[in-house]
């Protein structure tokens, strides 16, 4: 772009008394719009992983909650148990945790030989600590991605922005009149990737702060049942032996 064209584009852009950011990105250099384009993908795809994101948290919150209601309501765990395995449908979180640890505490039991109440337990234990690693790898999916799109999209927007002034200033080279009005509208155009670039790191920053800490509650929260789940059973085994 010329840097007649430049002034041009911009005065187009504020002729109705504020500026066309449209006019801007379509009048700027084709690096410039590559980078701006970049941005916007990386800005979709980064609104499209926070909401996933909070509907799997959300979903993940509602099942804890009511699988506890149920488990401390005082049912026989042998039908939580039946009610986990059911084929019909697929068990998530709190409730998986369950079924991987008295799936293999019943194993254990029914073994022909001789098993004691220890290493029930601490199988129970081993089975709910990989299902719960498992539940919680499945919820931090993709969370890396907002992480890199919020540490690298305002660098990539910086690029378009040297990007735009290099071509503004290669523009003028031939301009012997170079003023103000004539490198403006350039770095006009060039501060736009810029702003791009932080429209698309800052939800990302915030959204992964936010589901990190969130998944860290969870986890701790997996934690918590898998241990009174685990004393549970300790003390069932105990009963059993006397």
């Amino acid at each position: 772009m010329t840097a007649t064209a430049a002034v041009q584009s911009v005065e187009t852009a504020t002729s109705s008394g504020g500026l066309n950011y449209l006019e801007l990105i379509l009048h700027a250099s084709l690096p410039v719009q590559i980078v701006m384009l970049l941005l916007v993908a990386a800005s979709v795809l980064s609104w499209f992983i926070i909401f996933g994101k909070s509907k799997a948290f959300h979903a993940a919150t509602a099942e804890a909650d009511g699988f506890e209601s149920r488990f401390w309501s005082g049912i026989d765990l042998n039908q939580l148990y039946r009610d986990a395995t059911d084929q019909s449908r697929e068990v998530h979180g709190m409730e998986a945790i369950f079924e991987a640890g008295y799936r293999e505490f019943l194993r254990l039991r029914l073994q022909q030989t001789q098993v004691d109440a220890r290493t029930q337990v601490e199988g129970a234990q081993r089975a709910m600590r990989a299902t719960l690693a498992r539940e919680i790898d499945s919820l931090e999916h993709n969370l890396e991605l907002l992480a890199n799109v919020g540490s690298t999209a305002p660098y990539v927007g910086l690029v378009g922005t040297v990007f735009g002034i290099m071509v503004s200033f290669h523009g003028l080279a031939n301009n012997k009149q170079a003023t103000i009005a004539s490198v403006a509208p350039g770095i006009s155009e060039a501060l736009i990737a810029t702003a791009m670039g932080l429209f698309a790191a800052i939800p990302a920053v915030w959204a992964y702060n936010r589901y990190a800490s969130r998944s860290e509650r969870v986890s701790v929260r997996y934690e918590s049942f898998a241990e009174e789940f685990s004393s549970i059973l300790q003390r069932q085994t105990g009963s059993d032996r006397n």
